[in-house]
């Protein structure tokens, strides 16, 4: 995936929400052109959530071809993502950490393991930690050490698990990309 500190320094923002990733300061960038902001949008939405380009590319196609604003329906994809709710709950400190916690068979969704990142979470999807996997102090520390403040997540701390109440709207979503940009870059 490369260097995550250089790639936020470039940003100007702290896409990986690490503590470190800004330390040295961010890069100053002088005058863009139109492809130049449109296409540090889309980097930027994939530095969010870790992906590469040909999945990245799925997800706009799907995105295009639904009803409503696509750029919205991006974001609201990209949000109900796995591996992000399982972030976003706080089950693992980063979103690599969470990627990796799926992968390994820590994570169940409504009480089966799911190990695929990228599988779709569902309004009403119950996604809890494996009872073994509780007992790992980092995971407890990571859940309990956080407060969940999004309102389409509701968090069960007694059972180390949280719901998928709604999906997202773009203003509830925590991350500082123009998606009008990214739409505008593969519509062309």
């Amino acid at each position: 995936m490369g260097p995550r500190f250089k790639v936020a320094r470039r940003f100007g923002i702290n896409v990986f929400n690490h503590p470190k990733a800004l330390k040295r300061g961010a890069k100053k960038l002088g005058k863009q052109s139109d492809y130049g902001k449109q296409l540090m949008e889309k980097q930027k939405l994939k530095a969010y959530y870790g992906m590469l380009e040909k999945q990245f590319k799925i997800y706009v196609d799907e995105a295009l071809s639904s009803k409503g604003n696509p750029g919205e329906r991006l974001v609201q994809r990209l949000e109900c993502r796995l591996d992000n709710i399982v972030y976003r709950l706080a089950l693992g400190s980063t979103l690599r950490q969470s990627r990796q916690m799926v992968v390994h068979g820590h994570i169940l969704v409504n009480g089966k393991k799911v190990d695929i990142p990228s599988y779709r979470v569902d309004i009403g999807d119950i996604i809890s930690l494996k009872e073994k996997s509780r007992k790992n102090e980092i995971y407890k520390e990571n859940f309990y050490g956080q407060d969940l403040n999004l309102n389409y997540l509701e968090k069960d701390i007694e059972s180390f698990s949280g719901i998928l109440v709604s999906i997202p709207n773009r203003d509830q979503v925590p991350i500082d990309v123009i998606d009008s940009y990214i739409i505008e870059l593969y519509s062309k």
